[in-house]
């Protein structure tokens, strides 16, 4: 005890480690959910879900460990949502590329990622981007979870005339999924710790009790991660035409990890006195460090999970939180056949409810500028309508700095914006 105390810094925080080992297991519920939805995700591009599954808890635990006992934050890190979805539907499904390849693309933005937060460039781009793409890439990004989950649980289908329209909601899998969805958002409502995971356990166990699903069991050895270790195609990825890849997967997991260590951070009193977050270095270098690990492992990128919020909530002030939920994404390795006996509309829910937290952000757009709503508007909408991350954010910044050069408005385009735009009109006109 005395060690965890001075290691951690217990007393200097406000905290004890029974407080500290609570709040492990209340952040380990709340995204718990992760171990079984991106095996389910990344495997429908070809990958071996069992794999997939092991290199999320791996990367999960790694990571978290990292934060905890490097940079010593109550903040856990798993491969991020939105990010495996781009991953999956865009890169490897819209693009028709690899998944070696997308795993390659993933590794070099690890790379960057640990280049830039060695070198301090982290604030500089991060202070060029304006506010409202900022908030309008969140809200994009759950918009294309969204729709993702509403096909997953054939709430929406394809129509030749109108592109899209309302499925089979007579079908039980698709009752199922949406009763799956208001069950979560009950719960969170109730403040019911672990409300994500219920709800996909729940529509799982009805989904066998009725004969949809199959059980393939709850516990068995840990399986082999052999298919997707090692198996990344960085020559590959470094083909020109892949830039716009790796900038994504760089970028969206750059305000991500930065916002929710902010987030997290300032709801837990951790920021000091000029509001900055001590520390910040070593904290995104243990993303970098997992983004980069991960690939290697077999899976998708790895970010800061908003959902730590919920064990600083309870009490968890330092890295020692971080250390009990890397050990129960351990104890997770032993718990495959659950992730294989989830059926896909279980986990769209989940998709669902992560949307509807990203969509918030379209609450901080300044509505009354026009030359910043309109650029975030079309930023949010091209996610899910053009089925790309991508292409949202390229929208985003060619239409910003568009808009603001007809308007008038040069004070407000940073050298930053225009290049970033510059490059995207680029990357679409030679190499889309």
């Amino acid at each position: 005890m005395q060690l965890l105390e001075s290691f951690f810094k217990l007393k200097e925080h406000g905290t004890t480690v029974k407080t500290e080992v609570i709040a492990g297991f209340t952040t380990f519920l709340t995204m718990a959910y992760i171990v079984l939805v991106n095996p389910l995700i990344l495997s429908s591009t070809g990958m071996d879900l069992n794999a997939v599954f092991v290199a999320t808890c791996l990367a999960a635990a790694l990571g978290t460990a990292i934060m905890g006992l490097v940079a010593n934050y109550p903040i856990a890190l798993a491969p991020g949502m939105g990010l495996n979805a781009y991953f999956t539907f865009s890169v490897v499904k819209g693009m028709g590329l690899s998944w070696e390849t997308a795993l390659g693309a993933v590794f070099i933005s690890g790379i960057v990622f640990l280049a830039v937060s060695l070198f301090k460039v982290r604030e500089a781009i991060v202070n060029a981007i304006p506010q409202s793409l900022k908030f309008a890439i969140s809200a994009g990004v759950g918009m294309f979870l969204a729709i993702i989950a509403l096909k997953n649980a054939g709430v929406i289908a394809a129509h030749p005339a109108t592109y899209l329209t309302l499925g089979d909601i007579h079908n039980p899998t698709t009752l199922l999924a949406i009763l799956g969805f208001f069950l979560i958002v009950a719960l969170e409502y109730r403040k019911v710790p672990g409300s994500i995971i219920i709800g996909i356990l729940v529509v799982t166990v009805l989904s066998i009790a009725f004969g949809l699903s199959p059980f393939k069991g709850i516990v068995a050895p840990v399986p082999s991660m052999a298919p997707t270790f090692m198996a990344m195609d960085i020559k590959g990825a470094l083909n020109a035409g892949l830039i716009g890849v790796i900038f994504v997967f760089f970028f969206v997991d750059l305000f991500d990890t930065t916002g929710t260590l902010v987030g997290v951070s300032h709801r837990a009193g951790l920021l000091d006195k000029d509001g900055k977050l001590p520390r910040l270095k070593r904290a995104l270098m243990a993303d970098s460090i997992a983004i980069t690990a991960g690939a290697v492992m077999g899976t998708s990128s790895t970010t800061a999970y908003i959902e730590s919020a919920a064990g600083t909530a309870v009490g968890g002030r330092t890295g020692l939180t971080a250390m009990v939920v890397a050990l129960l994404f351990l104890a997770a390795l032993w718990l495959s056949p659950l992730a294989a006996t989830v059926p896909p509309y279980a986990t769209a829910p989940a998709l669902c409810y992560v949307a509807v937290l990203m969509a918030r952000g379209l609450a901080e757009i300044e509505w009354n500028d026009l030359t910043e709503s309109a650029p975030a508007v079309m930023t949010a909408l091209a996610m899910p309508f053009t089925f790309s991350i991508a292409d949202g954010i390229a929208f985003g910044f060619i239409s910003y700095a568009v808009i603001k050069i007809l308007a008038g408005r040069f004070s407000d385009l940073r050298p930053a914006v225009l290049i970033i735009a510059l490059l995207w009109i680029f990357k679409l006109a030679f190499f889309h």
